[in-house]
């Protein structure tokens, strides 16, 4: 197939087919220039997507300010297109114009695969690229893996490479396809004046900016503090990205207090520290598709710019400053949850791709014997036993340890029609479900696969796909209870742990060690294995994929 698809595409290009909270506002700004200005590979800018879809909504409106007494410079091209203009002011607005097409435009994808997270469309990506396909990983708003648009930009070899993909069983690949009569541009009002263009650059005279997003008539962020500069620029989704470009260790702030709660142990707060380091220096190429690198919301981490950062979190910024967790000398994929149920999972128990030796299941008991850093608990009597289980853990006291979770036959038709809907499946048809079955576990006790047995077919839901598919679990950690009435079957109890993917550190179980006085570097090696706390050093992040 790899021969065929290049052989395809090389043929039809011929023939041309179709860090201090205490700093005053200025000094903040003075200092947070200097550190921009003197960025180096210890400290990068990075460029944060902190409002992703600017334009979906013709109502859509950013306010942008420079705090009491700053100017905002905002540089963008000249309407001719040959320089740039700058102009200042202390407050604009951003809007969405439309601009006519002379001729309407057609803008066509090929859909490959839809996920629920990153790290399944990165494994879909190396799948397909297997197979000789060029792929691009995007997030309109699952995630989905394209075939790359500036590869196959040819009509005849998009439609040949899906009828050929759809022969072949690839049911859920899409040809996702929009006749455009206009085009989105953003508009910018400052003062009396508009200007509409593709792009704006945006700087405060204080380092700092002000954000207001309001999204279909209610705000989403209101007066939101983000220092260093902001760019509003195109995206895949004939919509706009704001961008935040801010220096690492200043990131890092807007992201350890909202990720890890103000009422964590210092131990705990430091470890979130190295680990919100580590982890966006792991994860820079997530979003090459539309020129940023990281999100601000839980499908990275949540990030909120400088506002309600605190004096404990910064100080466990500056304590760690610089340190990572590294593998064989690069920064490891730092993932973590806030809740594992009592056992952490595996990479692969929740996601497929090249397994993270550093990422295995392990106890979440502060007292496990030496011999035991992991457990069994695959089979249902072993599982059953675990779950009726809630002392001794990490995470005992947190609602979240324990759930258990009922849903109707009905109730789990409905979401498991609209998740196939979202998936691209447009073939799987059904009107009951007959019957849940897990099928496939990990040691962990995470489900791996689960047999859904409809009025029509058996319908195969894997891994962390399961928590889309259904309402209830919180997780992937649970087993099923039938619920008979009048030996009817009416539904499905999921009696679990845990909350999120349970991979890495459990905030709440760093709570618990940090509350016994352990260290942020024990509490780190506690959940990660054979990793080393390092310096950060340019090659330990340079060569992330």
């Amino acid at each position: 197939m790899t021969a065929t698809f290049s052989v395809i595409r090389q043929t039809l290009i011929k023939t041309s087919l179709v860090t201090v909270c205490c700093l005053t506002v200025g000094e903040f700004g003075q200092a947070q220039s200097s550190l921009q200005n003197s960025s180096t590979k210890s400290n990068p800018i990075l460029k944060i997507g902190i409002v992703q879809r600017f334009g979906e909504n013709p109502q859509d409106s950013l306010t942008i300010k420079a705090p009491s007494g700053g100017r905002l410079t905002i540089t963008f091209p000249s309407a001719d297109g040959q320089s740039t203009q700058t102009i200042s002011s202390d407050r604009l607005v951003v809007e969405i114009a439309k601009k006519n097409f002379t001729i309407p435009q057609l803008e066509e994808k090929l859909v490959l695969s839809n996920h629920r997270s990153f790290e399944n469309a990165a494994a879909s990506a190396f799948h397909w690229s297997e197979k000789g396909i060029q792929t691009e990983i995007s997030q309109p708003k699952r995630w989905q893996v394209w075939a790359k648009r500036d590869a196959y930009d040819s009509i005849l070899l998009r439609y040949l490479m899906f009828y050929t993909l759809k022969a072949q069983g690839n049911q859920t690949v899409q040809i996702d396809r929009r006749i455009l009569s206009q085009q989105a541009i953003a508009s910018v009002v400052a003062g009396d004046f508009r200007y509409n263009r593709e792009q704006f650059d945006i700087s405060s005279s204080n380092g700092i900016v002000e954000v207001s997003y309001k999204k279909e008539n209610k705000n989403e962020i209101s007066n939101r503090p983000y220092a260093g500069t902001l760019r509003i620029q195109p995206n895949a989704y004939q919509s706009f990205t704001l961008v935040n470009n801010v220096p690492l260790e200043t990131y890092v702030r807007g992201v350890v207090p909202h990720e890890i709660g103000y009422n964590a142990p210092y131990a705990a707060v430091k470890a979130q520290a190295v680990l919100a380091r580590t982890y966006v220096l792991a994860s820079l190429h997530r979003f090459q598709v539309d020129n940023y690198e990281l999100c601000a919301d839980t499908q990275c981490q949540v990030y909120r710019g400088l506002e309600d950062t605190t004096e404990v979190a910064d100080r466990a910024i500056a304590d760690t400053r610089g340190l990572v967790l590294t593998y064989n000398n690069q920064v490891i994929d730092a993932l973590y949850s806030s809740t594992t149920g009592g056992i952490t999972a595996n990479y692969n128990d929740i996601w497929d791709g090249t397994a993270r030796p550093y990422l295995q299941s392990v106890l979440d008991l502060a007292n496990r014997p030496d011999n035991q850093r992991s457990a069994n608990i695959k089979d249902d009597k072993s599982l059953k036993s675990f779950l009726d289980r809630q002392e001794g853990f990490n995470e005992v006291g947190w609602r979240s340890l324990r759930w258990r979770k009922t849903g109707t036959l009905e109730e789990l038709q409905t979401s498991l029609k609209k998740f196939l809907r979202f998936s691209g499946d447009t073939t799987t048809n059904f009107s009951a479900i007959k019957k849940l079955q897990v099928t496939q576990r990990s040691p962990s006790g995470r489900v791996l696969e689960m047999e859904v047995t409809t009025d029509n077919d058996k319908i195969y839901i894997k891994k962390d796909e399961i928590i889309d598919a259904f309402d209830p679990p919180d997780s992937t950690f649970f087993r099923l209870e039938p619920i008979y009435e009048a030996q009817v079957l009416k539904g499905y109890a999921f009696v679990g742990g845990g909350l999120g993917h349970g991979v890495g550190m459990s905030q709440t179980g760093s709570y618990n060690l940090a509350q016994m006085g352990w260290t942020y570097d024990r509490i780190l090696n506690f959940y990660y294995t054979n990793v080393q706390l390092q310096e950060l050093r340019p090659e330990y992040y340079s060569a992330t994929p």
